[in-house]
């Protein structure tokens, strides 16, 4: 049985709890939270604190907060000797206090209290100082994930800057495009099997064998429409940026 701890309660930990603390092979023992009202009542069972001093023993202590905060909140942790973890993509597993054995386990998604997800598919990428603490995260991963990959807090910061692009960014195309057609009064539902068959396309093709679009087959025509359609949007330039960006790509000529 691996006992854990949940050191801060947001979108990352929220549903780590909800699927760890279904497995037969882990307790959760306590859950640490500045505010208890970030708790839902589905955690009711699982015993509370928002005092430091009350943090129970445990195998697997995870650090669920913002990056900027993690360095100085590991610090203040009024134990010794423990597995710390945080649950970042960009932060080094170096920021983590001394005071305790460092690690990290980063499930490679993106998560809201409002969404259930299916942790089976997710990736999850650990990486410990002491070697059999890589063993405890691993065996930890596996009981919810088909993917336990050790990575190196480098090779991390790349992944999570691959992931900023494919995941924040392009979600800020399809806010753009909501807007858009709200602005219209045209249902942004129309766009989704669009939305649905890109994402699936480049399960059997490469992103760059994927791309389709006007920018791609230079179709100076369509792009001048789309320009001056955006004439008075704030939206001009970024629509300008991508449309050089994958003409450059592809070779094609101004």
């Amino acid at each position: 049985m691996i006992r854990v701890v949940f050191l801060g309660f947001g979108n990352v930990n929220y549903n780590l709890c909800n699927t760890l603390h279904k497995q037969p092979y882990v307790a959760v023992v306590q859950i640490y939270n500045r505010s208890e009202s970030a708790v839902s009542a589905a955690f009711n069972t699982i015993p509370f604190t928002h005092k430091l001093s009350e943090i129970v023993e445990a195998d697997v202590y995870i650090i669920g907060i913002t990056d900027d905060a993690i360095a100085a909140f590991s610090s203040s942790l009024p134990f010794k000797n423990q597995l710390v973890v945080h649950t970042s993509g960009g932060v080094s597993m170096e920021v983590l206090s001394d005071r305790n054995r460092k690690g990290v386990f980063y499930p490679l998604q993106t998560f809201s209290k409002q969404r259930a997800v299916d942790f089976t598919e997710i990736p999850i990428c650990v990486e410990a100082a002491n070697p059999s603490d890589v063993v405890l995260l691993k065996k930890l991963g596996g009981y919810i994930s088909e993917k336990v990959v050790e990575i190196t807090s480098e090779e991390r910061a790349k992944l999570h800057l691959a992931a900023v692009f494919v995941n924040n960014f392009v979600n800020h195309m399809y806010a753009i495009g909501h807007e858009i057609l709200s602005e219209n009064n045209i249902a942004f539902e129309l766009l989704q099997p669009l939305i649905s068959e890109t994402s699936s396309k480049i399960l059997g093709l490469s992103p760059s064998e994927a791309q389709t679009g006007p920018a791609k087959r230079n179709d100076q025509k369509t792009i001048e429409k789309h320009l001056h359609l955006l004439r008075d949007s704030e939206h001009l330039a970024l629509y300008r940026q991508l449309t050089e960006a994958i003409r450059t790509k592809y070779g094609k000529k101004l």
